[in-house]
Protein backbone atom coordinates (compact mmCIF):
# COMPACT_ATOMS: atom_id res chain seq x y z
CA UNK A 1 0.00 0.00 0.00
CA UNK A 2 1.43 3.42 -0.81
CA UNK A 3 1.55 6.22 1.76
CA UNK A 4 -1.55 8.08 0.59
CA UNK A 5 -3.59 4.89 0.30
CA UNK A 6 -2.57 3.96 3.85
CA UNK A 7 -3.57 7.39 5.14
CA UNK A 8 -6.92 7.18 3.34
CA UNK A 9 -7.55 3.64 4.64
CA UNK A 10 -6.89 4.52 8.29
CA UNK A 11 -10.06 4.79 10.38
CA UNK A 12 -10.73 4.72 14.09
CA UNK A 13 -11.67 1.12 14.86
CA UNK A 14 -13.67 0.38 17.99
CA UNK A 15 -14.71 -3.22 17.24
CA UNK A 16 -12.20 -6.03 16.86
CA UNK A 17 -12.33 -9.65 15.76
CA UNK A 18 -11.35 -12.34 18.23
CA UNK A 19 -8.16 -13.04 16.30
CA UNK A 20 -4.57 -12.67 17.49
CA UNK A 21 -2.15 -10.32 15.75
CA UNK A 22 0.78 -12.15 14.20
CA UNK A 23 4.15 -11.42 15.80
CA UNK A 24 5.60 -10.28 12.44
CA UNK A 25 2.88 -7.64 12.10
CA UNK A 26 3.41 -6.45 15.66
CA UNK A 27 7.13 -6.14 15.03
CA UNK A 28 6.45 -4.06 11.88
CA UNK A 29 4.28 -1.72 13.94
CA UNK A 30 6.90 -1.39 16.67
CA UNK A 31 9.67 -0.83 14.11
CA UNK A 32 7.60 1.92 12.50
CA UNK A 33 7.12 3.62 15.88
CA UNK A 34 10.83 3.34 16.52
CA UNK A 35 11.57 4.96 13.14
CA UNK A 36 9.48 8.03 13.96
CA UNK A 37 11.34 11.34 14.08
CA UNK A 38 12.00 12.83 17.49
CA UNK A 39 13.64 15.95 18.87
CA UNK A 40 17.38 15.50 18.50
CA UNK A 41 16.74 11.78 17.95
CA UNK A 42 16.42 11.47 21.74
CA UNK A 43 13.29 9.26 21.43
CA UNK A 44 11.92 10.64 24.69
CA UNK A 45 9.06 8.17 24.96
CA UNK A 46 8.37 4.59 26.00
CA UNK A 47 5.91 2.07 24.60
CA UNK A 48 4.27 -0.45 26.90
CA UNK A 49 2.88 -3.53 25.14
CA UNK A 50 -0.12 -5.06 26.89
CA UNK A 51 -1.27 -8.49 25.72
CA UNK A 52 -2.75 -9.85 28.96
CA UNK A 53 -6.56 -9.74 28.85
CA UNK A 54 -6.98 -8.82 32.52
CA UNK A 55 -4.65 -5.84 32.21
CA UNK A 56 -6.46 -4.68 29.06
CA UNK A 57 -9.77 -4.97 30.93
CA UNK A 58 -8.46 -2.86 33.81
CA UNK A 59 -7.08 -0.28 31.39
CA UNK A 60 -10.45 -0.16 29.60
CA UNK A 61 -12.06 0.61 32.96
CA UNK A 62 -9.46 3.33 33.56
CA UNK A 63 -10.47 4.76 30.17
CA UNK A 64 -14.02 5.31 31.39
CA UNK A 65 -15.18 1.85 30.33
CA UNK A 66 -14.25 2.03 26.67
CA UNK A 67 -14.68 -1.73 26.26
CA UNK A 68 -13.08 -1.94 22.83
CA UNK A 69 -9.72 -1.43 24.58
CA UNK A 70 -10.18 -4.81 26.28
CA UNK A 71 -11.58 -6.36 23.09
CA UNK A 72 -8.47 -5.67 21.00
CA UNK A 73 -5.81 -8.39 21.35
CA UNK A 74 -3.02 -5.84 21.76
CA UNK A 75 -2.73 -2.52 23.49
CA UNK A 76 0.18 -0.13 23.09
CA UNK A 77 0.53 2.56 25.73
CA UNK A 78 2.68 5.50 24.68
CA UNK A 79 4.29 7.41 27.53
CA UNK A 80 6.56 10.41 27.71
CA UNK A 81 10.07 9.99 29.10
CA UNK A 82 11.16 13.55 29.87
CA UNK A 83 14.48 12.48 31.39
CA UNK A 84 15.77 11.62 27.91
CA UNK A 85 15.49 15.32 26.96
CA UNK A 86 16.39 17.02 30.23
CA UNK A 87 20.11 17.52 29.66
CA UNK A 88 19.82 18.85 26.11
CA UNK A 89 16.51 20.74 26.01
CA UNK A 90 15.64 21.64 29.58
CA UNK A 91 12.03 22.45 30.47
CA UNK A 92 10.78 22.64 26.87
CA UNK A 93 12.18 19.18 26.21
CA UNK A 94 10.63 17.81 29.39
CA UNK A 95 7.17 19.27 28.85
CA UNK A 96 6.73 19.55 25.09
CA UNK A 97 9.27 17.64 23.01
CA UNK A 98 8.73 14.32 24.80
CA UNK A 99 4.97 14.72 24.29
CA UNK A 100 5.51 15.41 20.59
CA UNK A 101 7.87 12.44 20.31
CA UNK A 102 5.32 10.06 21.84
CA UNK A 103 2.49 11.29 19.64
CA UNK A 104 4.53 11.10 16.44
CA UNK A 105 5.60 7.54 17.32
CA UNK A 106 1.97 6.61 17.93
CA UNK A 107 0.96 8.09 14.57
CA UNK A 108 3.61 6.00 12.81
CA UNK A 109 2.35 2.91 14.69
CA UNK A 110 -1.26 3.63 13.62
CA UNK A 111 -0.28 3.94 9.98
CA UNK A 112 1.85 0.79 10.14
CA UNK A 113 -1.09 -1.09 11.69
CA UNK A 114 -3.31 0.06 8.82
CA UNK A 115 -0.68 -0.99 6.30
CA UNK A 116 -0.64 -4.46 7.91
CA UNK A 117 -4.42 -4.82 7.51
CA UNK A 118 -5.07 -4.07 11.18
CA UNK A 119 -7.17 -1.45 12.90
CA UNK A 120 -6.50 0.87 15.80
CA UNK A 121 -7.92 3.91 17.52
CA UNK A 122 -6.16 6.72 19.35
CA UNK A 123 -7.50 6.89 22.91
CA UNK A 124 -6.62 9.96 24.94
CA UNK A 125 -9.59 9.85 27.32
CA UNK A 126 -8.48 8.00 30.43
CA UNK A 127 -7.64 8.46 34.08
CA UNK A 128 -3.92 9.07 33.90
CA UNK A 129 -3.34 8.17 37.54
CA UNK A 130 -5.13 4.84 37.22
CA UNK A 131 -3.23 3.95 34.03
CA UNK A 132 0.03 4.88 35.75
CA UNK A 133 -0.91 2.66 38.71
CA UNK A 134 -2.09 -0.32 36.62
CA UNK A 135 1.12 -0.34 34.59
CA UNK A 136 3.31 0.57 37.57
CA UNK A 137 4.92 3.38 35.57
CA UNK A 138 7.91 5.32 36.85
CA UNK A 139 6.87 8.66 38.35
CA UNK A 140 8.52 10.72 35.61
CA UNK A 141 6.72 8.95 32.76
CA UNK A 142 3.32 10.20 31.67
CA UNK A 143 0.86 8.00 29.73
CA UNK A 144 -0.52 10.02 26.83
CA UNK A 145 -2.11 7.55 24.39
CA UNK A 146 -3.71 4.12 24.59
CA UNK A 147 -3.64 2.42 21.19
CA UNK A 148 -5.68 -0.78 20.89
CA UNK A 149 -4.61 -2.83 17.86
CA UNK A 150 -6.32 -5.77 16.18
CA UNK A 151 -8.26 -7.02 13.20
CA UNK A 152 -11.23 -4.74 12.51
CA UNK A 153 -14.70 -6.23 12.95
CA UNK A 154 -16.20 -3.30 11.01
CA UNK A 155 -15.23 -1.11 8.10
CA UNK A 156 -16.30 2.45 8.92
CA UNK A 157 -17.20 4.94 6.24
CA UNK A 158 -14.91 7.93 5.78
CA UNK A 159 -15.83 10.84 8.01
CA UNK A 160 -16.06 14.40 6.75
CA UNK A 161 -12.95 16.54 7.07
CA UNK A 162 -12.48 20.29 7.05
CA UNK A 163 -11.94 21.92 3.69
CA UNK A 164 -8.34 22.90 3.12
CA UNK A 165 -9.30 26.55 2.63
CA UNK A 166 -10.78 26.51 6.14
CA UNK A 167 -7.78 24.73 7.61
CA UNK A 168 -4.74 26.23 5.88
CA UNK A 169 -3.86 29.90 6.42
CA UNK A 170 -1.11 31.22 4.17
CA UNK A 171 0.92 34.02 5.69
CA UNK A 172 3.55 36.36 4.30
Amino acid sequence: MDTFATIAARHSIRQYLDRPVEEEKLQCILQAANAAPSAGNRQAYEIYLVRQAELRRRLAEAAWNQEFIAQAPLLLVFCTNPQRNRDRYGERGETLYCLQDATIACTFAMLAATDQGLGSVWVGAFDEGRVRQILNLPDEQRPVILLPVGYPAVKPLPRPRRKLEDLVHEVG
